[in-house]
């Protein structure tokens, strides 16, 4: 007696990671705040949301007589970066264009605010620096660990 065996197959479909998706999550840690009238200590929560091409970012900080909150939501496209970023404390928003790739996003905001932003990251550790020009806030850089 013969059977007849049918093998089909089978299709696993794998989403590509974008560099976004290793962002995705709540982070902690510190750093300081550089303002026009000198420089903080500052104690920080950052998430992340979204994945692929799209990435919604939300950082907190605070010192004790400062705070800083920049919101952004990013579009990925190849490995060009588009979107908004703003900074809601010093009431300062503009347009989000710049690069991603594995380990690295680097943003440069025009409008509003003139500025740079660069997110290194590998694993459970973040490094956040963010320049800016035309406002009370000069600098802030951050080192942030996956909470």
């Amino acid at each position: 007696m013969f059977g007849v065996f049918v093998v089909t197959p089978s299709q696993t479909v794998v989403a590509k990671s974008t560099p976004f998706d290793s962002l995705l999550g709540s982070w902690r840690g510190t750093g300081k705040i550089q303002l026009t009238s000198g420089q903080e200590r500052l104690s920080c929560n950052a998430y992340y949301t979204g994945g692929g091409k799209k990435l919604g970012m939300a950082i907190r900080c605070k010192s004790d007589t400062s705070k800083v909150e920049i919101r952004s939501k990013l579009s990925l496209s190849g490995s060009r970066i588009s979107g908004s970023w703003e900074e809601r404390t010093y009431n300062a928003s503009g347009k989000a264009t710049g690069t991603a790739k594995p380990g690295r996003i680097s943003i440069r905001v025009t409008g509003g605010v003139s500025g740079t932003m660069n997110v290194s990251y590998s694993g459970s550790r973040q490094t956040v620096s963010i320049s800016t020009q035309g406002i009370a806030l000069k600098s802030v850089s951050i080192s942030l660990t996956r909470s």
